[in-house]
């Protein structure tokens, strides 16, 4: 109970923010929360499985694109073109299962990174369908949900807390279940889960698909509520930032993922204020978390103050 008020509380205080955040920190924070919900999907395959993946942007993409197609050039409302985008992200993560799960450690690495580079490549060549490394805006139309205007500020605040709020409350159910103490020992001892009679490989896939479709629909949310769809966020730096958010905020912890995306986005943009070198500035930041906060923010909290932080 102890931890579940504790997301309440974060989710509370986001809610709270709403009323009361000036106009620049309130469209920052509602792009935070949707890059958060991002990085809770790649925790789930990282932080809880294992799972080191350098091709998470073909998810995100794929959630991104499956959207915002069906709205360019298929007419879908928002609603509708998200299912689709969570849809076609989950589907995409299952294909590459099959696949990459055949390897292990830095074999898995690189067919990931692999197979997002060729979806970052298949979205150049076919730039007629998908405005190649342009993109394309959504129009009016396709960002109305239920009557709702999705681009005005408070409709995209709250539509973003929603979402990150059912990633959130979605990724503590699930690692608080017994699946997710499987993926948690699975990561720490695989030959050992499997010799207790679990099919490992298949508890992986659907870890996968789950990842693929939580990354999916953050792609999905951020191509409706911002209204852009580009082949950047497939490029290789949308497959290391969650990455680093989840190492920052503490791999393995539910409230990591927002945390470090947090902290990065901020970062990021009070250094950017200072110097164009902004990226060193970030660098030395990083680096000396790193040494001082190993497991990351969270990660520490737990293991200095809340053992029992999920």
């Amino acid at each position: 109970m102890r931890a579940l008020a504790l997301h309440l509380a974060l989710l509370a205080g986001l809610l709270a923010l709403h009323f009361v955040l000036p106009a620049y920190h309130h469209g920052n924070l509602a792009r935070v929360m949707v890059l958060a919900s991002y990085a809770i999907g790649y925790n789930l395959m990282f932080g809880y499985t294992g799972l080191l993946s350098l091709g998470h942007a073909l998810f995100f993409a794929a959630g991104m694109y499956g959207a915002g197609l069906m709205v360019q050039h298929g007419g879908l409302g928002a609603g509708a073109a998200f299912v689709v985008g969570v849809v076609v992200a989950a589907g995409v993560a299952a294909a590459l299962a099959l696949l990459a799960l055949r390897t292990v450690g830095v074999g898995f690495m690189i067919v990931t990174l692999m197979f997002a580079q060729a979806g970052y490549l298949g979205i150049l060549y076919f730039s007629e369908i998908t405005g190649g490394d342009e993109g394309f805006v959504l129009p009016q139309a396709g960002r109305m949900l239920g009557g709702v205007d999705l681009r005005a500020p408070d409709a995209r605040y709250l539509a973003a807390l929603a979402l990150f709020s059912a990633c959130l409350l979605s990724s503590l159910a699930l690692v608080r279940a017994p699946f997710g103490r499987v993926l948690v020992a699975i990561r720490e001892n695989e030959e050992r889960v499997r010799m207790l009679g679990y099919d490992t490989q298949a508890t992986k896939r659907v870890a996968m698909v789950l990842s693929g479709a939580i990354s999916g629909a953050a792609g999905a949310g951020y191509a409706i509520l911002f209204g852009y769809v580009g082949a950047s966020f497939a490029e290789v730096q949308y497959s290391i930032l969650p990455l680093l958010w989840v190492l920052l905020g503490g791999a393995g912890t539910v409230l990591g993922p927002f945390i470090g995306a947090l902290f990065m986005f901020y970062l990021i943009d009070l250094a950017s204020g200072v110097t164009s070198a902004y990226m060193l500035i970030a660098g030395v930041a990083l680096v000396v978390l790193t040494l001082y906060a190993p497991q990351g923010i969270m990660g520490e909290v737990r293991r200095r103050l809340w053992r029992g932080l999920p």
